[in-house]
């Protein structure tokens, strides 16, 4: 289903948005072993759950998301909100052995709106319901609500906000029966036209009073590109990505794709009879662990992205001097860091491979040790010893 100005060519972010959407949509989705059978798949669906009115009181019905968009001067600003969920699809057990299981399936409604001062749509929505071949989807009914305001401030700023609210009644205290009449997974990507969407976590200066007035309930925004935000039920860093090397969806979010693919190709062949039945994703899972090349295990194991390279007059104060690439120094780890085989390193002498600094403008020193008898590899693979300028003794060049 899309629906309610869904005509017209897709906003070019929305495809670098909806795979880390998808992520979140799917999160939770199935888990190891991948069967009906086990116990974790039979609580499933905890992210972005809006419940039918008249559910237990500790469910939410609705989920809100403010953004700023800073107007592009005399720039007409129109503003697409794609809504996306799961549906619950339950299939019914209808032979001896067979597990009833609930399928998810997507669902979406698009709405486009100029975006003025003052500006109010509202959006109503139904998903229909329907049964057959064993298996049963409930209606949903739903409203999508979208305002802007002006915020005060130098530059052009408008107040976004995108409302989404189950109007489906019915709501039971038993949450099994609860998700037939949810939306599930719920997320809105957002792209404008004639103006840019502002970091939530990074502003501007001149526009952070206008971000500590934002109200966010149940969702966040998060920056996909100037003109694109993911408003997702967790919180996410701007511009998130999925990594290149992830080649499936494995729907769990706190494993790691290694980890999971060498499990399932240890499930046995009636186990994996099973969670093929489970689920076309299920399946989709196991398939791609029978068919995965060594080199893409090798891929999975690790990968190291360094940043650029420091620059050759890159030299930060430490004691006894300036430190830079190629210096030798003596390591003396503070008391004040985490890393407890620190202690192990103090005294020890090593040579200075690349000059760092964070995010947040903090300076860091890789180095490898001088009697390491590994160092070339650490370094070939950029495995370092991190310490502060101050944790280092400079002996010479």
């Amino acid at each position: 289903m899309l629906s309610g100005g869904a005509a017209g060519p897709e906003p070019a972010g929305f495809a670098r948005a909806r795979a880390v959407a998808d992520a979140v949509l799917f999160e939770g989705y199935v888990l190891y072993p991948y069967r009906a059978s086990a116990p974790k798949n039979r609580l499933r669906w905890q992210f972005g759950v809006l419940a039918p009115q008249g559910s237990d009181p500790s469910e939410t019905s609705y989920s809100q998301s403010d953004s700023l968009v800073e107007v592009r001067p005399g720039a007409a600003v129109s503003l697409t909100v794609r809504l996306r969920f799961l549906q619950v699809r339950r299939r019914y057990a209808r032979a001896p052995g067979d597990l009833p299981w609930d399928e998810g399936v997507v669902q979406e409604v698009q709405v486009s709106a100029d975006l003025v001062p003052g500006a109010r749509v509202t959006h109503p929505f139904d998903v229909p319901g329907g049964e057959g071949d064993g298996r049963r989807r409930w209606p949903l009914f739903g409203e999508l609500r979208i305002t802007a305001e002006s915020e005060p401030g130098p530059y052009g700023l408008l107040r976004v906000r995108v409302r989404t609210e189950n109007r489906t009644a019915g709501g039971s205290p038993d949450r099994t029966e609860m998700l037939c009449g949810a939306l599930i997974g719920t997320h809105t990507l957002l792209a404008v036209t004639g103006g840019r969407f502002l970091s939530p976590v990074d502003p501007p200066e001149w526009a952070a009073g206008a971000v500590a007035r934002c109200e966010n309930a149940y969702t966040w925004p998060s920056l996909i590109d100037d003109s694109t935000l993911l408003c997702a039920p967790v919180i996410l860093g701007d511009r998130p990505r999925i990594a290149p090397e992830s080649p499936a969806d494995f729907h769990d979010g706190t494993e790691i794709d290694e980890l999971l693919t060498l499990r399932t190709m240890t499930l046995t062949e009636d186990e994996k009879r099973e969670a093929r039945a489970t689920d076309p994703r299920a399946a989709a899972i196991v398939d791609h662990a029978e068919r995965v090349t060594p080199d893409v295990l090798e891929r999975l194991h690790g990968t190291v992205r360094p940043g650029p390279p420091a620059e050759a007059d890159d030299r930060v104060p430490v004691p006894g001097g300036y430190a830079e690439r190629g210096s030798r120094v003596r390591l003396r780890p503070g008391d004040r860091r985490a890393d407890a085989q620190d202690m192990f390193l103090a005294g020890r002498t090593a040579r200075v491979a690349v000059v760092l600094r964070d995010v947040d403008g903090s300076t860091h020193l890789a180095v490898t040790l001088d009697d390491d008898p590994g160092a070339d590899l650490r370094a070939e693979v950029g495995r370092y010893h991190y310490f502060a300028p101050d944790e280092v003794e400079l002996l010479c060049r």
